[in-house]
């Protein structure tokens, strides 16, 4: 009787399974396992030693009140600013929404966008929240794959083939999680070609990652002036600058996108944290060159994805691409379905991940979650002897099935 209570969409509402995996994780270490968690999208690293300076100035000047629905004044001017600085766009202050973390960056903007039926792209591989955000408005995910031969990255052709009058928006990320790949300007140029045959049609691009680069340069789909109020730019502090606790996301987007975010926004959370807030204009007035605690970061993700790479393409029936960004490996296990160790059938990505938390005590995440059923996902958001610890365990167990 009281579970009736609860609303059908909640009920039929999937849990993200990067969480899954962490709280299953984090349940095996409460009972003396030692487990090695490769499952987290979170840098291993010290949030910057001036934002947090930041931050403790903006408690000792008592900034500890509600804040703007959209964020503080100056700190939007200072993502405008960033935005100038870093990308080569322009965007004014009142075309930046400031939210609590771009998970909710995301969400605004599919619940102010979305009427019942209405279609989302979504290429897969895919960030595990983006169908469920978009099923939460109402709306319907539309999956189109990707593998691991074009790099997980989607044709023009196939974005052109899945546009129905339904269609509303497009969503994808580059960096990508979960594979890390990145799409170069040439890539982005010919999705804004069909992009420009679709003038209703908006376009989410999902940047978060952009500081975790090892070669090339993070582009933006929005510096193509053809399509830019189409696009709505999603980006945050969580990754590039090791906050994620901080919870701070934003957009950049077109002034009724944004004006229909923050009437949203106003209704459901109101503004974010004050101090986060404050921490977070210090990182936005940071170009990433000038900071070495970034550059740190980088250099030991580009590090630890070589190592990661090495080792796993020892293994027997793992495939991998090399990204080119975030801190992701994306390999291929479909090798694996059909074999068995004598107690445990391997069938899916799922049913490896299962096996490997059980028997080698490694949390990874199933590609399932990402709609890539042959893949998993491994995060090397922690040191190099973790890394080389786990993919030992990992080639262990597999060894086990035949």
């Amino acid at each position: 009787m009281i579970k009736s209570i609860l609303s059908n969409r909640i009920q039929n509402m999937s849990e993200s399974a990067t969480l899954k995996m962490t709280r299953l994780s984090r349940e095996l270490k409460a009972k003396g396992i030692d487990i090695i968690t490769l499952s987290i999208g979170e840098p291993d690293f010290d949030t910057p030693q001036n934002v947090k300076d930041a931050a403790k100035k903006a408690i000792d000047d008592n900034i500890s009140h509600y804040t703007p629905v959209p964020g503080f004044p100056a700190l939007r001017q200072a993502i405008a600013d960033k935005l100038k600085r870093d990308n080569g766009l322009d965007y004014s202050a009142d075309q930046i929404v400031v939210s609590n973390g771009a998970k909710q960056s995301i969400a605004n903007v599919f619940m102010s966008i979305l009427n019942k039926g209405d279609e989302v792209i979504i290429p897969s591989p895919y960030w595990v929240s983006y169908p469920e955000m978009v099923k939460m408005a109402d709306g319907e995910p539309v999956i189109i794959d990707a593998g691991i031969e074009s790099d997980f990255k989607i044709k023009p052709e196939q974005i052109e083939a899945a546009i129905t009058p339904k269609t509303k928006a497009i969503i994808f990320s580059s960096p990508s999680n979960p594979t890390g790949s990145l799409y170069t300007k040439e890539d982005l140029q010919a999705l804004a070609e069909v992009l420009k045959a679709h003038p209703d049609v908006l376009l989410i691009s999902d940047e978060i990652y952009e500081l975790i680069i090892f070669s090339g340069k993070h582009e933006s789909i929005a510096s193509f002036g053809k399509i830019k109020d189409q696009v709505v730019i999603v980006n945050g502090v969580s990754k590039g600058f090791a906050m994620t606790g901080w919870r701070i996301g934003y957009i950049a987007a077109p002034q009724f996108i944004a004006a229909a975010c923050n009437k949203f926004q106003g209704q459901y959370t109101s503004g974010a944290s004050s101090i986060s807030q404050m921490a977070a204009l210090e990182a936005m007035n940071t170009a990433p060159e000038d900071s070495p605690e970034i550059k740190q970061m980088i250099a030991a993700f580009k590090e630890r994805r070589n190592l990661l790479i090495r080792l796993v393409k020892e293994i027997p029936g793992f495939k991998t691409n090399t990204p080119e960004g975030a801190f992701y490996l994306f390999p291929d296990v479909s090798d694996y379905f059909g074999k068995t160790d004598g107690e445990t059938t391997i069938n899916n990505g799922n049913d490896l991940c299962l096996y490997l938390l059980d028997k080698a005590h490694v949390a990874l995440v199933p590609g399932e979650a990402f709609g890539a059923n042959d893949c998993i996902r491994i995060s090397y958001a922690t040191s190099n002897d973790k890394i080389e610890e786990a993919v030992n365990r990992i080639a262990v167990a597999c060894n086990n099935l035949n």
